[in-house]
């Protein structure tokens, strides 16, 4: 079954009602996730908008953007090779373990998975926090220092490993295609509330979790750690003691920011972090406190560390920001669309590829998102990578490997051969989208500058150390 526009884009809000979202079988529940792309993209281009009209300023910058898309995208690779680790393990324990079966076209339901989906999350996110090995997974989504949209999809690819375990109570008696459903609600729910531009949306406020309440999570200030883990609703952090309300401005971030837009580094400092302390802590229980107590813990400290060594905020903090000309700013988001393209190419063609094909593609991603980092952060050896990602490309798509890719060049390319057909200037001439001059003479260009630029770089080492 398909969904409408409409539907879609209720679904960001949690508004469909059971009648529209119940399915019988897990294959007929369809990948709201993936349909919402379209109305990601729109939704940050509003708030932009929105942000210049009311401030006269835009809500990011481009290099933390990149990396945000970027993070939200390896987040997402998995999914190419493996089925999600939330689905498979939920259908076994429903296969072999379930006590009942709830109806699923039941509206009682499809309001219980709505609670038990959001309680479940909420216990998985708050353990994340209080838990040294589950926030190094999800330090990720924190990590940048600007609050937006972009933020939303800033996602870690390894918290996937770690959040399975919550829902399988659910999996006694919830039948899979439903919690399919939540599950992707719960998700797509918290896309909108990444932004400063809705203040305050009344009494809902105690109910939902807001733009409001989300702005306080995400901050690095004192009042905001560890306060309002709620996906959907925030009765549960006013249940248990974690609500608080939003005061003093918000400096977004991490407590001690990582200063990095490389996209894999995001994903793994932490972790190193973890292996370098858990073996110079002495003794066994220390080490274990290392790995399952909060990531402020040290020997002699409470769970979770001591509140007075939070850094203070003076709400002067800069950003990590570094200075990079208009033209790479320009060159990184017109290269990361074609990233992009190619991202969603492979989600739609995945059943019809080779498997050499998918990891061949998911390569190309991982190591131009790993190349754009290095670019925004200006980093001396950033020319040698991109020349290398650019040869990637270049030999890969002309060997025919990314047939579907750079559309828009391929398809500017085509009507020019087509016109002069028709006036008479081509002669025994065969179309061939699968690489069009245009997108030969781009990647050339990129590896021709980037060599002039690295040599530039080389000479003007050798001068310095003369």
């Amino acid at each position: 079954m398909g969904t409408t526009a409409g539907q879609q884009l209720r679904a960001l809000f949690y508004v469909l009602s059971p009648s529209e979202s119940a399915f019988r079988t897990l294959e007929e529940v369809p990948d709201y996730v993936e349909k919402s792309i379209p109305f990601f993209i729109a939704f940050i281009v509003l708030e932009f908008a929105v942000s210049w009209v009311q401030q006269h300023k835009l809500p990011g910058r481009i290099n933390d953007g990149i990396s945000s898309l970027s993070l939200g995208i390896l987040s997402r690779l998995p999914d190419v090779l493996f089925r999600s680790v939330d689905l498979v393990s939920y259908i076994y324990v429903w296969n072999n373990y379930r006590l009942f079966e709830l109806p699923w076209d039941s509206p009682w339901t499809w309001y219980l998975t709505f609670l038990g989906v959001d309680f479940a999350y909420y216990w998985f996110h708050r353990i994340s926090h209080e838990a040294n090995i589950l926030w190094a997974a999800h330090q990720v989504h924190h990590s940048s220092e600007d609050y937006n949209l972009f933020t939303a999809l800033r996602q870690s690819f390894l918290q996937r490993y770690t959040s399975w375990m919550f829902n399988l109570p659910m999996a006694l008696f919830i039948p899979p295609s439903v919690f399919a459903v939540h599950l992707q609600f719960n998700l797509l729910y918290q896309f909108w509330i990444h932004t400063e531009v809705v203040t305050n949306i009344g009494p809902l406020e105690w109910i939902l979790n807001t733009p409001s309440h989300h702005r306080v999570h995400h901050g690095r200030n004192p009042y905001c750690i560890d306060k309002n883990y709620g996906g959907t609703l925030i009765i549960w952090d006013r249940i248990f003691g974690t609500f608080e309300a939003e005061d003093a401005k918000v400096v977004y971030g991490l407590t001690h920011p990582v200063n990095s837009f490389d996209p894999i580094l995001l994903q793994l400092r932490p972790l190193a972090h973890i292996w370098n302390t858990f073996w110079a802590t002495p003794g066994f229980w220390n080490k274990l406190s290392v790995i399952f107590k909060g990531p402020g813990w040290g020997p002699g400290k409470p769970r979770l560390g001591l509140p007075e060594e939070i850094p203070a905020v003076t709400g002067n903090e800069v950003p990590f920001n570094p200075s990079v000309p208009a033209y790479l700013n320009c060159y990184a988001v017109v290269h990361f669309a074609v990233i992009m393209e190619l991202y969603i190419d492979l989600l739609a063609t995945v059943t019809t590829l080779s498997q050499e094909n998918i990891l061949l593609r998911i390569a190309i991603i991982i190591l131009s998102l790993t190349s754009f980092g290095f670019l925004m952060e200006k980093r001396p050896k950033a020319g040698i990578l991109e020349i290398i990602r650019c040869s990637v490309f270049l030999g890969v798509y002309k060997l025919g490997y990314l047939r579907n890719q750079l559309s828009l060049l391929d398809y500017a390319y085509e009507r020019n051969e087509l016109r002069s057909l028709q006036w008479g200037f081509v002669v025994n001439s065969r179309l061939n989208p699968a690489f069009s001059p245009l997108a030969k003479v781009l990647f050339s260009l990129c590896i021709a500058f980037w060599g002039i630029q690295t040599m530039r770089w080389i000479t003007s080492s050798k001068d310095k150390h003369l």
